[in-house]
Protein backbone atom coordinates (compact mmCIF):
# COMPACT_ATOMS: atom_id res chain seq x y z
CA UNK A 1 0.00 0.00 0.00
CA UNK A 2 2.93 2.47 0.83
CA UNK A 3 4.91 2.15 -2.25
CA UNK A 4 2.03 2.16 -4.17
CA UNK A 5 0.77 5.37 -2.21
CA UNK A 6 4.73 6.84 -2.90
CA UNK A 7 4.49 6.50 -6.30
CA UNK A 8 1.16 7.63 -6.77
CA UNK A 9 2.31 10.82 -5.20
CA UNK A 10 5.35 11.02 -7.45
CA UNK A 11 3.33 10.86 -10.58
CA UNK A 12 1.52 13.92 -8.81
CA UNK A 13 4.22 15.86 -9.41
CA UNK A 14 5.06 14.76 -12.75
CA UNK A 15 8.71 14.26 -11.19
CA UNK A 16 9.57 10.56 -11.03
CA UNK A 17 10.87 10.68 -15.11
CA UNK A 18 12.49 13.96 -14.73
CA UNK A 19 14.59 12.77 -11.54
CA UNK A 20 15.75 9.69 -12.66
CA UNK A 21 16.84 11.54 -16.13
CA UNK A 22 18.53 14.24 -14.01
CA UNK A 23 19.38 13.61 -10.03
CA UNK A 24 21.82 10.73 -8.99
CA UNK A 25 21.69 11.11 -5.96
CA UNK A 26 20.62 13.84 -3.22
CA UNK A 27 22.94 14.33 -0.53
CA UNK A 28 21.00 15.25 3.10
CA UNK A 29 22.61 16.53 6.19
CA UNK A 30 20.92 15.20 9.23
CA UNK A 31 21.29 15.30 13.13
CA UNK A 32 21.89 12.14 14.94
CA UNK A 33 18.75 11.57 16.88
CA UNK A 34 16.60 8.21 16.71
CA UNK A 35 13.92 9.03 14.16
CA UNK A 36 16.31 10.71 11.66
CA UNK A 37 18.30 7.33 11.95
CA UNK A 38 15.17 5.82 11.61
CA UNK A 39 14.34 7.03 8.36
CA UNK A 40 17.21 6.65 6.93
CA UNK A 41 16.27 2.81 6.96
CA UNK A 42 13.52 3.49 4.86
CA UNK A 43 15.39 5.50 1.81
CA UNK A 44 15.30 2.91 0.00
CA UNK A 45 11.46 2.80 -0.27
CA UNK A 46 11.62 6.33 -1.50
CA UNK A 47 15.14 5.60 -4.36
CA UNK A 48 12.22 2.27 -5.24
CA UNK A 49 9.68 4.38 -6.39
CA UNK A 50 11.67 7.37 -7.61
CA UNK A 51 15.27 6.56 -9.03
CA UNK A 52 16.45 9.23 -6.85
CA UNK A 53 19.37 7.67 -4.39
CA UNK A 54 20.11 9.49 -1.22
CA UNK A 55 23.51 10.09 0.53
CA UNK A 56 23.26 10.71 4.21
CA UNK A 57 25.34 12.96 6.83
CA UNK A 58 24.74 11.98 9.93
CA UNK A 59 26.13 14.51 12.37
CA UNK A 60 25.68 15.44 16.39
CA UNK A 61 23.74 18.39 17.27
CA UNK A 62 26.03 21.02 17.90
CA UNK A 63 28.41 19.76 14.76
CA UNK A 64 25.32 19.85 12.29
CA UNK A 65 24.49 23.37 13.33
CA UNK A 66 27.64 23.97 12.52
CA UNK A 67 28.31 22.36 8.90
CA UNK A 68 25.24 23.58 7.58
CA UNK A 69 25.39 27.69 8.72
CA UNK A 70 28.45 27.29 7.29
CA UNK A 71 27.79 25.73 4.86
CA UNK A 72 24.68 27.93 3.58
CA UNK A 73 26.85 31.45 4.24
CA UNK A 74 29.29 30.06 1.89
CA UNK A 75 27.36 29.52 -0.67
CA UNK A 76 28.87 25.74 -0.37
CA UNK A 77 26.59 23.55 -2.23
CA UNK A 78 27.65 20.58 -0.10
CA UNK A 79 23.84 19.48 0.80
CA UNK A 80 20.98 19.24 -1.66
CA UNK A 81 18.37 19.10 1.48
CA UNK A 82 19.64 20.37 5.31
CA UNK A 83 17.81 19.39 8.78
CA UNK A 84 17.11 22.86 10.42
CA UNK A 85 15.04 24.40 12.79
CA UNK A 86 12.39 26.99 13.91
CA UNK A 87 15.26 29.42 14.87
CA UNK A 88 17.62 29.39 11.73
CA UNK A 89 14.51 28.54 9.21
CA UNK A 90 12.95 32.44 9.12
CA UNK A 91 16.09 33.90 9.64
CA UNK A 92 17.30 31.82 6.13
CA UNK A 93 14.11 32.13 4.81
CA UNK A 94 14.24 35.96 4.54
CA UNK A 95 17.47 36.29 3.42
CA UNK A 96 16.63 34.30 -0.26
CA UNK A 97 18.49 31.50 1.30
CA UNK A 98 16.58 28.93 0.99
CA UNK A 99 13.86 27.62 -1.58
CA UNK A 100 10.12 28.28 -1.16
CA UNK A 101 8.70 24.92 -0.20
CA UNK A 102 5.52 26.22 -2.60
CA UNK A 103 3.73 24.12 -5.34
CA UNK A 104 3.18 21.02 -3.00
CA UNK A 105 1.53 18.62 -4.17
CA UNK A 106 -2.50 18.30 -2.90
CA UNK A 107 -2.08 15.13 -1.63
CA UNK A 108 0.70 16.29 0.51
CA UNK A 109 -1.42 18.75 2.25
CA UNK A 110 -0.15 21.96 3.59
CA UNK A 111 -2.93 22.23 5.49
CA UNK A 112 -2.85 19.25 8.24
CA UNK A 113 1.04 20.84 9.39
CA UNK A 114 -0.05 22.02 12.70
CA UNK A 115 -0.30 26.04 13.10
CA UNK A 116 2.84 25.97 15.84
CA UNK A 117 4.75 24.11 13.54
CA UNK A 118 4.28 25.78 10.41
CA UNK A 119 4.19 29.34 11.53
CA UNK A 120 7.70 28.82 13.26
CA UNK A 121 8.96 27.46 9.76
CA UNK A 122 7.81 30.22 7.66
CA UNK A 123 8.24 33.55 6.31
CA UNK A 124 5.77 36.29 5.79
CA UNK A 125 3.60 33.49 5.64
CA UNK A 126 5.67 31.29 2.95
CA UNK A 127 6.82 27.80 4.07
CA UNK A 128 10.61 27.46 3.96
CA UNK A 129 10.93 23.96 5.85
CA UNK A 130 8.75 21.25 6.32
CA UNK A 131 8.99 19.51 9.95
CA UNK A 132 9.56 15.89 10.00
CA UNK A 133 8.81 15.66 13.50
CA UNK A 134 7.55 18.76 16.31
CA UNK A 135 8.26 18.52 19.57
CA UNK A 136 7.97 20.40 23.03
CA UNK A 137 9.25 19.56 26.20
CA UNK A 138 7.76 17.60 29.05
CA UNK A 139 9.03 15.36 32.11
CA UNK A 140 9.58 12.10 31.72
CA UNK A 141 9.59 9.67 34.90
CA UNK A 142 10.16 6.33 36.45
CA UNK A 143 6.53 5.74 38.28
CA UNK A 144 7.91 2.68 39.94
CA UNK A 145 11.02 5.09 41.73
CA UNK A 146 8.30 7.82 42.38
CA UNK A 147 5.94 5.14 44.33
CA UNK A 148 8.90 3.67 46.49
CA UNK A 149 9.65 7.39 47.11
CA UNK A 150 6.04 8.02 48.52
CA UNK A 151 5.36 10.73 45.90
CA UNK A 152 3.07 10.86 43.21
CA UNK A 153 3.48 13.53 40.40
CA UNK A 154 1.04 15.78 39.55
CA UNK A 155 0.43 16.71 35.58
CA UNK A 156 1.73 20.22 36.20
CA UNK A 157 4.28 20.42 38.98
CA UNK A 158 6.27 22.86 40.16
CA UNK A 159 10.21 22.99 40.00
CA UNK A 160 10.39 22.99 43.91
CA UNK A 161 8.27 19.53 44.06
CA UNK A 162 10.37 18.41 41.18
CA UNK A 163 14.00 19.19 43.02
CA UNK A 164 12.32 16.81 46.49
CA UNK A 165 11.28 14.15 44.22
CA UNK A 166 14.17 14.19 42.69
CA UNK A 167 16.27 14.04 45.77
CA UNK A 168 13.82 11.17 47.19
CA UNK A 169 14.24 8.81 43.77
CA UNK A 170 18.10 9.52 44.24
CA UNK A 171 19.87 6.45 45.07
CA UNK A 172 23.59 6.76 44.78
CA UNK A 173 24.75 2.86 45.46
CA UNK A 174 22.14 1.51 43.16
CA UNK A 175 23.56 3.92 40.20
CA UNK A 176 19.70 5.84 40.46
CA UNK A 177 20.13 9.79 39.63
CA UNK A 178 17.02 11.26 40.77
CA UNK A 179 17.06 13.90 37.81
CA UNK A 180 18.68 13.56 34.17
CA UNK A 181 19.17 17.52 32.86
CA UNK A 182 21.31 19.11 29.82
CA UNK A 183 24.08 20.68 30.36
CA UNK A 184 26.40 20.21 27.88
CA UNK A 185 27.73 23.58 25.73
CA UNK A 186 25.45 25.22 22.75
CA UNK A 187 22.82 26.80 22.29
CA UNK A 188 20.33 24.23 21.47
CA UNK A 189 21.81 22.07 23.71
CA UNK A 190 22.03 22.54 27.38
CA UNK A 191 21.18 25.72 26.17
CA UNK A 192 18.36 25.39 25.05
CA UNK A 193 16.99 23.67 28.07
CA UNK A 194 18.64 26.47 30.61
CA UNK A 195 16.73 29.03 29.16
CA UNK A 196 13.36 27.55 29.07
CA UNK A 197 13.87 26.43 32.69
CA UNK A 198 14.68 30.78 33.58
CA UNK A 199 11.68 31.11 31.03
CA UNK A 200 9.43 29.61 34.01
CA UNK A 201 11.73 31.46 36.96
CA UNK A 202 10.96 35.22 35.14
CA UNK A 203 14.20 35.58 33.42
CA UNK A 204 14.81 36.56 30.04
CA UNK A 205 17.61 37.08 27.50
CA UNK A 206 16.66 40.73 26.49
CA UNK A 207 14.68 43.53 28.18
CA UNK A 208 12.82 45.38 25.47
CA UNK A 209 15.39 47.59 24.61
CA UNK A 210 17.71 44.80 23.80
CA UNK A 211 19.41 45.41 26.80
CA UNK A 212 20.88 41.81 28.30
CA UNK A 213 19.43 40.61 31.80
CA UNK A 214 22.15 38.46 33.62
CA UNK A 215 22.92 40.60 35.42
CA UNK A 216 19.28 40.61 36.83
CA UNK A 217 18.30 37.85 40.26
CA UNK A 218 16.05 35.82 38.01
CA UNK A 219 19.00 34.15 36.81
CA UNK A 220 20.55 34.10 39.16
CA UNK A 221 17.57 31.99 40.96
CA UNK A 222 17.58 29.67 37.77
CA UNK A 223 21.15 29.25 37.69
CA UNK A 224 21.34 28.48 41.67
CA UNK A 225 18.56 26.40 41.45
CA UNK A 226 19.50 24.18 38.46
CA UNK A 227 23.37 23.98 40.09
CA UNK A 228 22.16 22.61 43.26
CA UNK A 229 19.46 20.41 41.89
CA UNK A 230 22.07 18.54 39.70
CA UNK A 231 24.69 18.30 42.29
CA UNK A 232 22.55 16.91 44.58
CA UNK A 233 20.41 14.64 42.45
CA UNK A 234 22.16 14.32 39.11
CA UNK A 235 24.82 12.14 37.20
CA UNK A 236 28.12 12.67 37.46
CA UNK A 237 29.67 14.63 34.25
CA UNK A 238 26.31 16.37 33.89
CA UNK A 239 28.35 19.88 32.18
CA UNK A 240 28.77 17.64 29.19
CA UNK A 241 25.39 16.05 28.69
CA UNK A 242 23.07 16.63 25.85
CA UNK A 243 20.43 15.05 24.35
CA UNK A 244 21.86 11.21 23.68
CA UNK A 245 23.46 11.04 26.85
CA UNK A 246 20.92 11.31 28.89
CA UNK A 247 18.76 9.29 26.70
CA UNK A 248 20.90 6.32 27.48
CA UNK A 249 21.16 7.17 30.88
CA UNK A 250 17.22 6.88 30.97
CA UNK A 251 16.90 4.16 29.06
CA UNK A 252 19.60 2.19 30.94
CA UNK A 253 17.37 2.66 34.47
CA UNK A 254 19.95 5.62 35.71
CA UNK A 255 17.03 8.64 35.77
CA UNK A 256 14.23 8.71 38.34
CA UNK A 257 13.01 11.70 36.06
CA UNK A 258 14.52 13.40 32.61
CA UNK A 259 13.16 16.83 31.24
CA UNK A 260 13.68 17.03 27.49
CA UNK A 261 11.91 16.90 24.32
CA UNK A 262 8.94 15.28 23.75
CA UNK A 263 10.12 13.17 20.65
CA UNK A 264 12.27 11.25 23.60
CA UNK A 265 8.92 9.50 24.74
CA UNK A 266 9.05 6.90 21.95
CA UNK A 267 12.23 5.90 22.69
CA UNK A 268 12.46 5.91 26.63
CA UNK A 269 8.80 3.52 26.41
CA UNK A 270 10.34 1.15 23.82
CA UNK A 271 10.93 -2.35 25.13
CA UNK A 272 13.60 -2.70 22.52
CA UNK A 273 15.91 0.04 23.50
CA UNK A 274 14.46 0.97 27.22
CA UNK A 275 15.27 -1.59 30.03
CA UNK A 276 12.26 0.66 32.12
CA UNK A 277 9.89 1.31 28.85
CA UNK A 278 7.09 -0.61 31.36
CA UNK A 279 7.40 2.53 33.91
CA UNK A 280 7.47 5.43 32.30
CA UNK A 281 4.91 8.43 33.07
CA UNK A 282 5.00 11.81 31.43
CA UNK A 283 4.07 15.50 32.64
CA UNK A 284 3.65 18.74 31.79
CA UNK A 285 7.09 20.98 32.13
CA UNK A 286 7.68 22.71 35.57
CA UNK A 287 6.93 26.48 36.41
CA UNK A 288 7.20 28.40 39.54
CA UNK A 289 3.62 29.90 39.79
CA UNK A 290 4.80 32.77 37.49
CA UNK A 291 2.38 31.78 34.84
CA UNK A 292 5.29 30.22 32.58
CA UNK A 293 6.39 26.72 32.03
CA UNK A 294 9.46 26.04 30.77
CA UNK A 295 8.36 23.38 27.88
CA UNK A 296 10.25 25.01 24.42
CA UNK A 297 8.96 24.39 21.17
CA UNK A 298 10.58 23.06 18.13
CA UNK A 299 10.73 21.24 14.96
CA UNK A 300 13.60 19.49 13.37
CA UNK A 301 12.75 20.20 9.68
CA UNK A 302 13.74 19.80 6.26
CA UNK A 303 14.72 22.62 3.55
CA UNK A 304 16.49 22.94 0.85
CA UNK A 305 19.21 25.53 0.09
CA UNK A 306 18.72 27.85 -2.57
CA UNK A 307 21.24 27.59 -5.32
CA UNK A 308 21.08 23.36 -5.22
CA UNK A 309 21.24 22.03 -8.92
CA UNK A 310 18.27 19.47 -7.53
CA UNK A 311 15.22 21.49 -6.46
CA UNK A 312 12.55 18.95 -7.82
CA UNK A 313 14.57 16.36 -6.43
CA UNK A 314 14.65 17.11 -3.55
CA UNK A 315 11.37 18.86 -2.96
CA UNK A 316 9.84 15.17 -3.88
CA UNK A 317 12.05 13.92 -0.81
CA UNK A 318 10.88 15.70 1.70
CA UNK A 319 7.08 15.55 0.14
CA UNK A 320 7.93 11.99 0.85
CA UNK A 321 9.97 12.36 4.36
CA UNK A 322 7.20 14.53 5.80
CA UNK A 323 4.11 13.07 4.53
CA UNK A 324 1.03 11.01 5.90
CA UNK A 325 2.16 7.97 4.21
CA UNK A 326 5.38 7.95 5.74
CA UNK A 327 3.84 8.14 9.09
CA UNK A 328 1.47 5.12 8.58
CA UNK A 329 4.62 3.53 6.96
CA UNK A 330 6.10 3.62 10.57
CA UNK A 331 3.25 2.79 11.88
CA UNK A 332 2.67 -0.28 10.10
CA UNK A 333 5.88 -1.44 10.84
CA UNK A 334 6.81 -0.26 14.18
CA UNK A 335 3.98 0.53 15.56
CA UNK A 336 1.94 4.14 15.83
CA UNK A 337 3.86 4.71 19.36
CA UNK A 338 7.39 5.07 16.90
CA UNK A 339 5.83 7.61 14.22
CA UNK A 340 7.42 10.79 14.08
CA UNK A 341 5.25 13.25 15.96
CA UNK A 342 4.16 16.77 16.12
CA UNK A 343 3.78 17.88 12.94
CA UNK A 344 0.67 17.27 11.50
CA UNK A 345 -3.20 17.63 12.82
CA UNK A 346 -4.43 14.20 11.49
CA UNK A 347 -2.02 12.25 13.89
CA UNK A 348 -3.81 13.46 16.91
CA UNK A 349 -7.14 13.25 15.71
CA UNK A 350 -6.16 9.40 14.35
CA UNK A 351 -7.76 7.01 17.47
CA UNK A 352 -4.91 4.45 16.84
CA UNK A 353 -2.80 7.14 17.42
CA UNK A 354 -4.84 8.76 20.62
CA UNK A 355 -3.76 4.97 22.44
CA UNK A 356 -0.26 5.97 22.62
CA UNK A 357 -0.01 6.75 26.00
CA UNK A 358 2.47 10.18 25.61
CA UNK A 359 0.58 11.21 22.83
CA UNK A 360 -1.78 13.92 24.79
CA UNK A 361 0.83 15.28 27.17
CA UNK A 362 3.00 15.83 23.61
CA UNK A 363 0.23 17.62 22.34
CA UNK A 364 -0.82 19.59 25.13
CA UNK A 365 2.62 20.35 25.48
CA UNK A 366 3.72 22.09 22.60
CA UNK A 367 0.05 23.77 22.08
CA UNK A 368 0.89 25.41 25.46
CA UNK A 369 3.93 26.72 24.19
CA UNK A 370 4.11 30.50 23.06
CA UNK A 371 6.77 31.87 20.73
CA UNK A 372 4.89 35.01 20.81
CA UNK A 373 4.96 35.48 24.25
CA UNK A 374 7.32 33.22 25.92
CA UNK A 375 8.43 35.02 29.40
CA UNK A 376 6.87 36.70 32.56
CA UNK A 377 7.70 40.36 31.57
CA UNK A 378 7.97 41.39 28.12
CA UNK A 379 10.54 41.16 25.53
CA UNK A 380 11.59 42.14 21.68
CA UNK A 381 11.55 38.98 20.40
CA UNK A 382 10.09 36.02 19.44
CA UNK A 383 11.52 32.45 20.19
CA UNK A 384 11.02 30.11 23.79
CA UNK A 385 14.75 28.53 24.09
CA UNK A 386 15.86 31.03 21.45
CA UNK A 387 15.95 34.29 20.77
CA UNK A 388 15.26 34.78 16.57
CA UNK A 389 17.77 37.54 16.17
CA UNK A 390 20.89 36.16 13.17
CA UNK A 391 23.58 37.06 16.39
CA UNK A 392 21.93 34.34 18.84
CA UNK A 393 22.87 31.07 18.24
CA UNK A 394 26.83 32.91 18.32
CA UNK A 395 26.53 34.88 21.93
CA UNK A 396 24.23 31.98 22.62
CA UNK A 397 27.25 29.33 21.98
CA UNK A 398 29.57 31.29 24.60
CA UNK A 399 27.09 32.23 27.01
CA UNK A 400 26.53 28.34 27.55
CA UNK A 401 30.18 27.31 27.47
CA UNK A 402 30.18 29.66 30.64
CA UNK A 403 27.69 27.63 32.04
CA UNK A 404 28.73 24.77 31.76
CA UNK A 405 31.91 25.70 32.96
CA UNK A 406 29.83 26.31 36.26
CA UNK A 407 28.18 23.16 36.19
CA UNK A 408 31.75 21.35 35.46
CA UNK A 409 32.81 23.15 39.01
CA UNK A 410 35.14 25.47 36.94
CA UNK A 411 33.83 28.75 37.79
CA UNK A 412 31.15 30.36 40.01
CA UNK A 413 27.48 31.19 39.10
CA UNK A 414 28.43 34.58 39.36
CA UNK A 415 31.05 34.92 37.74
CA UNK A 416 29.89 33.18 34.74
CA UNK A 417 26.69 35.52 34.77
CA UNK A 418 29.23 38.88 34.63
CA UNK A 419 30.93 37.02 31.68
CA UNK A 420 27.61 36.38 30.06
CA UNK A 421 26.60 39.84 30.87
CA UNK A 422 29.62 41.53 29.69
CA UNK A 423 29.96 39.70 26.50
CA UNK A 424 26.14 39.65 25.42
CA UNK A 425 26.45 43.59 25.59
CA UNK A 426 29.44 43.65 23.36
CA UNK A 427 28.23 41.60 20.85
CA UNK A 428 24.79 43.70 20.72
CA UNK A 429 26.15 46.79 21.20
CA UNK A 430 29.01 45.61 17.51
CA UNK A 431 25.61 44.24 16.09
CA UNK A 432 23.76 47.79 16.25
CA UNK A 433 20.59 46.88 18.50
Amino acid sequence: MYLRNALRAATAMTLVATAAANADTLTIATVNNGDMIRMQGYTDKFTEATGIDVEWVTLEENVLRQRVTTDITTKGGTFDIMTIGMYETPIWGANGWLVPLDGLSEEYDVGDILPAMAGGLSHDGTLFAAPFYGESSMIMYRTDLMEKAGMEMPDAPTWQFIKEAAAAMTDRDAEINGICLRGKAGWGEGGAFITAMSNSFGARWFDEEWKPQFDQPEWADTLNFYVEMMNESGPAGYATNGFNENLSLFQQGKCGMWIDATVAASFVTNPNDSTVADHVGFALAPDTGLGKRSNWLWAWALAIPAGTQQEDAAKQFIEWATSKDYIELVAESEGWANVPPGARTSLYENPEYQKVPFSKMTLDSILSADPNSPTVKPVPYVGIQFAAIPEFAGIATQVSQEFSAVYAGQQTVEEALAKAQAFTAEEMEAAGY
